[in-house]
């Protein structure tokens, strides 16, 4: 089972993406926004995600361990997570995007026991 702190992991058997600054974001049940920016840091990678006027141009940090795959043809993120599940969550905050605290606070709501967890087939490493 994944921990919280191996949710800014990329999921057993997906490589580390270029950059997919641009790409869809595309959720279980639908298009959620554009990735506005992308990590590939070791054990703390994340995009950040603009919602566009979905969510009122809030703009979320999703951890890479929610990323089930990338179509690199379609420039498409696709994510573990619905559209609630990504609007619920706790919105980006830039100036904090460092602190571990913070990484712990989405660790939390994307994490085994979080309201955003979700467990699927690849969650399990």
């Amino acid at each position: 089972m994944r921990t919280e702190r191996d949710i800014w992991k990329y999921r057993s058997g997906l490589d580390a993406p270029d950059d997919v600054t641009g790409f869809s974001i595309e959720a279980l049940d639908g298009g959620i926004g554009k990735v506005d920016e992308c990590t590939n840091d070791v054990a703390g990678s994340f995009l950040v995600v603009d919602t566009g006027p979905w969510i009122f141009g809030k703009k979320v940090m999703l951890p890479a361990g929610v990323i089930d795959r990338v179509d690199f043809d379609t420039e498409t993120v696709f994510v573990s997570r619905t559209k609630d599940e990504i609007k619920d969550a706790p919105e980006f905050d830039e100036s904090r995007s460092a602190d571990p605290t913070y990484r712990d606070e989405l660790g939390g709501y994307y994490g085994p026991g979080g309201p955003g967890y979700r467990q699927d087939r690849t969650d399990v490493i």
